[in-house]
């Protein structure tokens, strides 16, 4: 294996998404790619990240400003949105990036009066 640098392909959300140089180990016989704990999991924040910025989605800081300013637990916001309870930790984290779909909701959430109200509701 030979050590390199250089864009990698990552799919987030069924999107593939271009990561630039990213160091990795090429296989000089075939096309394999190994990458170190550390390197896939920067490579995964980073194309998170870029994913988030090509769609004009809110970024993890944007959601957790948002949820503490409406005064809501990740829990609470999960379940408001018909989501699962770590999936808001996720989003926060940066470990995963929400549909373009969820971010209308959290903007409507944020920018149209009443709409928190209505949510709750109507959440279980």
């Amino acid at each position: 294996m030979n050590e390199k640098r250089g864009w990698l392909r990552v799919p987030v959300n069924g999107d593939e998404v271009s990561v630039p140089d990213v160091p990795h180990l090429k296989c000089p016989a075939c096309p394999e790619v190994v990458l170190r704990l550390g390197d896939a999991r920067q490579l995964d924040r980073e194309a998170i990240v870029r994913y988030r910025r090509k769609r004009g989605l809110l970024t993890a800081e944007e959601i957790r400003a948002l949820r503490q300013r409406l005064g809501l637990t990740q829990g609470r916001l999960a379940r408001l949105l018909g989501l699962g309870v770590n999936t808001v930790s996720r989003w926060e984290a940066g470990r995963n990036a929400q549909s373009v779909a969820l971010d209308v909701l959290l903007r409507l959430v944020r920018d149209v009066p009443g709409s928190l109200r209505y949510l709750r509701s109507r959440a279980a």
